[in-house]
């Protein structure tokens, strides 16, 4: 039993990063400006910038009989690439909702339907009328095996 304890201790040692220096692997960012406000009824509010130039409002309250936090508020930011970037959202009892330039669009609903599709559904049509008039029987056999 020992021996399994030590070969244990043994492979988490050799298995901890080695020569790690938490000086090079961060930038410490000062913060310019916080301010929370939390006021009566668990309504808040927080504004915050920093050093590198993100800019964060939010405020919520409850709502609702559960008490959940209703939020909204925006963030904006400078992409390594030099792109700005701000988000404006909502959370509350409808979910998260986001609202930005740079996130991505569904296409606009309904998209257009292909001709094929349109011509598959225009014979369809036809044969179920042809075969509510007794034209075609039931087992016709046109998409059956050869």
């Amino acid at each position: 039993m020992k021996f399994v304890i030590l070969a244990a201790l043994a492979v988490v040692a050799t298995a901890a990063p080695q020569n790690y220096d938490s000086s090079s692997s961060s930038v410490e960012v000062p913060i310019l400006r916080q301010d929370f406000v939390l006021g009566d009824y668990g309504k808040y509010s927080l504004d915050l910038e920093t050093g590198d130039g993100v800019l964060w409002s939010q405020s919520g309250s409850p709502a609702g009989p559960t008490g959940a936090v209703a939020t909204s508020g925006q963030f904006s930011y400078t992409a390594p690439d030099g792109t700005p970037v701000k988000l404006i959202f909502v959370a509350d009892e409808n979910g998260y909702q986001p609202q930005s330039d740079l996130l991505p669009v569904a296409p606009a609903f309904p998209h257009p339907i292909p001709q094929f599709v349109l011509d598959q559904i225009a014979f369809a049509a036809e044969e179920d009328a042809a075969r509510a008039h007794g034209k075609v029987s039931a087992s016709s056999g046109s998409y059956g095996a050869p």
